[in-house]
């Protein structure tokens, strides 16, 4: 009996469709058993998969064809050794584990990702050398491998790796000497911070100085290796040595400016000395005090300016020194009663006093600070001063001078023409509102967490006490400066009202008594301000605001999702992942025990990254069109996968 050609033909087709079928599913299977090593070997919140569900619904997966081709956890707190069986995911194309606290070595099986494009394990602590096989991967394009504590020598089968534009192996303890890379499709490269010797390749002659700072490497385009300079001074003769004429040129120099120098400090002493009474002395000796009719100005949202001596108490000459005392070596231009001439302008009440700017008769502008409800001895209130007088960083409003008297307490610093960043971030938000962007946040971000950073790395027991947007400052550039810190210890109960709730750690019982890591939780909350643009709860009068870290928690608990940035935000293009990033930062640090809150040092870090993460995508933006996309986003190129 003949078979029949049609049931032949059915049966063929239902044996073709099975055997897809179960080969389908047989790798998305596979794909999912190489996903659930990974929870079984590290630990971290956002690993809580729902095993009911496809992998291709977990958190940071993303599938085509149903196939794992990206996996991205950036900043998920994952911590631990990444477990072979990763490389099982043979169709991956993007991995992204950046910015976890991932340890051990890379495992083996990564050699077989060979569809692997893009590599991002950026800030960990890998360790131990880089394997060679990741140079194998004849697709990759971009590899991160920045701010770990890899050892050993770059590989030299780096040049195996023909399609590879970006490389970043910065931050680590790499060791030897660069090998003679040759790729024509490299377009960025970072090895500065490390422990590299020897030549910089000539291939690589081309590329930006900083990426190989921090290291013992010589030639384009650092220092030339016979010791001559590169680029535009031209070489030293001499090997670089200077002629005995040219030394005594510098030392003949030398010694005229230092004349010069005490010639002037003679005449300026003198002209002091030649004064008819001494200024510094506080006038009439009738004490009063006269109201501050600049401070219901301020109230009523006027800008009244009035004489600051109408704001101070006048006192008698009742001995000591009732004085200016400056920080510094720099020019003593005015003093106190040049201060008490000046007109005065209300900038804003806080939470230790008025501030006030200063205009002096010769067009110096200061800003001073009126304390109020200072409570401590006049030694331990000098000695006060001579630490916050000390601290001298880019990102901090430096003391200038201060004032001490038993009824009146002034502080002098720097003025800060843009005001603060609450007045600036909750002003306006009607029409003619200039809106923040992100790279002016980011850069505020990382100027606030640099002057936070110098002031804990000054001792232990230092810490600001008092962090919010109101005391981050701005310079007409948008830089940021932090003012107010070391004031907390000084001021007496009645000075820590429930304006700065918002901002205070939860562990925080005595506002007189701030750790460091408290500050971090102040910091967090104040990220958060600036990426939502919602102040915390009474952090500006007359507003209701929100229990951010809360909310952004409730948030972030169903999704990552737009409702949590500042619409202002939301019109930039390719940083949402950065956003995300800085978001989780501002998480952790506001993590409810403070022993699971990362130090400023690690935060400032952090945010460097991102930073100059930004400036990266944004030269590529402005190169080419086909290009604009982050080098270091984790994210592959337009034509392909949104992240």
């Amino acid at each position: 009996m003949k078979p029949n050609p049609s049931l032949l033909g059915v049966a063929l087709f239902f044996f073709f469709f099975f055997f897809l079928f179960c080969s389908v599913n047989s790798d998305l299977a596979s794909d999912r058993a190489a996903l659930l090593a990974i929870p079984g070997a590290v630990r971290g919140d956002p690993l809580l998969w729902n095993r009911s569900l496809s992998p291709c619904n977990w958190t940071g997966v993303i599938c085509s064809q149903n196939r794992v081709i990206e996996l991205h956890l950036p900043g998920a707190g994952l911590t631990g050794q990444l477990p072979v069986g990763i490389g099982n995911l043979t169709q991956l194309q993007t991995l992204s584990l950046r910015f976890n606290a991932l340890s051990g070595t890379i495992p083996g099986d990564f050699a077989n990702l060979t569809a692997l494009r893009y590599l991002y394990l950026q800030g960990n602590r890998f360790s131990g050398d880089i394997p060679d096989f990741l140079f194998d991967l004849s697709n990759l394009v971009r590899l991160n491998l920045a701010n770990n504590n890899f050892s050993g020598e770059i590989p030299a089968r780096v040049n195996n790796s023909k399609r590879l534009a970006t490389l970043y192996l910065e931050n680590n303890q790499l060791s030897g000497s660069i090998p003679e890379i040759d790729i024509p499709s490299l377009q960025q490269i970072n090895v500065s911070n490390n422990l590299l010797t020897g030549s910089i390749p000539a291939k690589l002659s081309g590329m930006n100085a900083s990426a190989f700072l921090g290291n013992s490497l010589c030639g384009k385009p650092l220092v030339s290796c016979n010791g001559s300079t590169t680029g535009g001074g031209g070489n030293i003769s001499g090997g670089g040595k200077l002629s005995g004429g040219a030394i005594a040129g510098i030392v003949i120099g030398c010694v005229v400016g230092v004349l010069l120098l005490v010639a002037v400090l003679i005449c300026l002493c003198r002209r002091k000395s030649g004064k008819k009474t001494d200024t510094r002395d506080v006038g009439p000796a009738k004490q009063t005090e006269i109201e501050i009719p600049g401070e219901k100005a301020m109230e009523e949202g006027q800008s009244r300016s009035i004489g600051f001596s109408g704001v101070v108490r006048s006192e008698a000459k009742s001995g000591g020194n009732k004085s200016l005392v400056f920080f510094g070596n720099a020019a003593r231009v005015f003093d106190l009663e040049d201060l008490l001439r000046a007109s005065a302008e209300v900038l804003g009440k806080g939470t230790f006093g008025t501030a006030y700017k200063a205009t002096l008769e010769m067009g110096v502008v200061v800003a001073v600070k009126r304390l109020k409800d200072v409570m401590v001895p006049e030694k331990e209130y000098r000695e006060k001063m001579e630490v916050i007088g000390s601290m001298d960083h880019e990102s901090l409003v430096p003391l200038r001078a201060y004032y001490y008297s038993r009824d009146e307490k002034l502080l002098v610093y720097d003025y800060m023409p843009m005001g603060s960043l609450s007045a600036l971030l909750h002003g306006n938000r009607g029409g003619g509102r200039t809106p923040l962007n992100w790279d002016t946040r980011s850069r505020i971000a990382l100027g606030a967490a640099r002057g936070i950073a110098y002031l804990h790395s000054r001792g232990s027991t230092i810490s600001h006490g008092n962090i919010k947007s109101s005391n981050i400052l701005l310079t007409k550039s948008f830089e940021a400066r932090v003012s107010d810190f070391g004031l907390a210890q000084l001021a007496g109960p009645t000075a820590t009202p429930n304006r700065v709730d918002g901002y205070r750690a939860p562990e925080v019982t005595d506002a007189h008594k701030v750790s460091q890591k408290a500050d971090v939780y102040s910091f967090g909350v104040f990220v958060l301000e600036l990426l939502t643009g919602k102040a915390p709860t009474h952090a500006i009068l007359n507003e209701e605001g929100v229990d951010l870290p809360r909310w952004v928690q409730s948030i972030v608990r169903e999704e990552w999702t737009a409702e949590v940035f500042d619409m202002e935000l939301l019109r930039y293009q390719n940083v949402e992942e950065d956003m995300v990033q800085l978001l989780q930062l501002a998480i952790d640090c506001t993590a409810q025990y403070p022993d699971k809150r990362p130090s400023m040092a690690e935060v400032m870090s952090h945010i460097e990254e991102l930073c100059r993460a930004s400036s990266q995508q944004e030269l590529l933006d402005n190169g080419s069109s086909q290009q604009a996309y982050s080098i270091d986003s984790g994210a592959p190129p337009p034509s392909s996968v949104k992240d």
